[in-house]
């Protein structure tokens, strides 16, 4: 009965590792086809092409003209009556006046909008390379957290196996009851961890509905296979592709230009605006009507403390934008810096991983499972290497999306032109 029991116990576990570990499985994600859906309906992105478009109708507000003044009035002599017709100073006036820049200062003003909107849509494209690269890193954690619970069910026979040749050893007096439990306790600690793998997929799913503006909680799906990229690893053509590309240096370049537009436009300002008003009076009975026409200028007499600060202001922020710029170039280099440090790193260790330490430990676990069954070792051997050969799939793997993550962001950086053409391969 007792063994029955046990039997049982071996069937629920290898029905529950079929239920947890294919219920998501079924089908299959695209990575092409997602990043195309977060570039077309992220909401990120439709609200920087929303702002663009905003910023676009300033352009001809900033270059009309002033709206023109309308007057109307009347002027009566005394307070007792209505003199209108009957004294000379009676009369309905009305009068038009319009104001006129000084010229050039009209097209200074749309100047530094349009630079604005250029600033504005290379930091659009920027926030698309980004958006992109945020796709692909989740959908590359995702795709670790599936190949995760791949492992821990490749696992899930030798862990079997090693329960039966427990029962087996503790039914013939070789083997103590403690190491029943340690074999049983080893077997469920791996529905554990594909739990917490299980609660890892809902989670970056979430992210990647978010980021790609998808509003409905169906299940994604499993992603393919990644491709692992070949990428071309010279740092200094990575950094002068980068600052030839990117977008967000062409936003600062933009935003130095609208600098220097606001320097000579604060200059502009010491030159007066005028302004042209026409008057028309209308008078009744023997009196003839009168007509006006006038001219305003302003003095700019205050210039100490207005025009020159004015300029002095615009002669910062021009000299800030220039310092912003190279800090953006400082930061490109050493994101390329740390990213292609990254690759490197996770190819040595892939190469390690791969060629070295899992075929050793593959070995190792072989062998502890052959003096285990001879009762040349103890169970604590055999769990062990088994457990450290798990760990050393899970790093390979861990560090080939980190190598991809790394590529992805390189990408971003320098707008995609850093991968080998044609250099893709399993």
């Amino acid at each position: 009965m007792w063994m029955s029991v046990k039997a049982i116990q071996k069937f629920i576990f290898a029905v529950a590792f079929f239920l947890l570990g294919t219920s998501s499985f079924a089908q299959e994600l695209n990575l092409s086809e997602l990043t195309q859906e977060a570039l077309k309906n992220s909401p990120e992105i439709q609200a920087s092409l929303t702002k663009i478009e905003a910023a676009k109708y300033r352009v001809p507000q900033a270059t009309s003209l002033p709206d023109p003044m309308f007057m109307f009035g009347y002027q009566n002599e005394g307070f007792d009556r209505y003199t209108y017709g009957e004294e000379q100073g009676a009369q309905w006036m009305f009068s038009a006046s319009q104001q006129f820049l000084f010229p050039g200062k009209r097209a200074l003003k749309g100047e530094m909008v349009q630079r604005d909107v250029e600033s504005m849509e290379a930091m659009h494209e920027l926030l698309k390379l980004k958006t992109a690269a945020r796709v692909k890193e989740l959908y590359y954690d995702l795709f670790l957290a599936y190949k995760n619970i791949d492992l821990l069910n490749d696992k899930k026979n030798l862990f079997l196996k090693i329960e039966d040749l427990t029962l087996s050893r503790y039914a013939a007096g070789r083997a103590i009851q403690q190491e029943v439990l340690m074999a049983q306790t080893e077997k469920y600690m791996l529905l554990e961890k594909e739990e917490m793998f299980k609660q890892k997929i809902q989670s970056l799913e979430a992210m990647i509905r978010a980021a790609i503006g998808r509003d409905n909680a169906t299940p994604l799906g499993r992603p393919d296979e990644p491709v692992q990229q070949l990428f071309y690893p010279d740092a200094d053509e990575a950094v002068k592709t980068a600052l030839s590309n990117s977008p967000e240096i062409k936003a600062r370049n933009k935003i130095i230009e609208a600098a220097d537009t606001k320097i000579r436009m604060a200059q502009k300002e010491y030159y007066p605006d005028f302004g042209i008003n026409a008057s028309y009076f209308n008078r009744s009975g023997d009196f003839m009507d009168m007509w006006s026409a006038t001219a305003t200028i302003n003095i700019p007499l205050f210039f100490k403390t207005k025009q020159e600060p004015a300029v002095k202001e615009a002669k910062a922020l021009h000299a800030q934008s220039k310092q912003e710029l190279d800090a953006v170039k400082l930061m490109i280099s050493a994101a390329i810096q740390d990213n292609l440090s990254m690759l490197r790193s996770s190819e040595r260790l892939m190469d390690l991983y791969a060629n070295g330490l899992i075929p050793k430990n593959t070995q190792d676990v072989d062998l502890a499972l052959t003096d285990y069954t001879n009762g040349r070792t103890d169970l604590i051997v055999v769990i062990s290497r088994l457990k450290t050969l798990l760990d050393y799939q899970i790093l390979y793997w861990t560090q080939f999306v980190e190598r991809e993550k790394a590529i992805a962001r390189l990408q971003g950086i320098t707008q995609g032109l850093a991968s080998v053409p044609g250099g893709e391969k399993k």
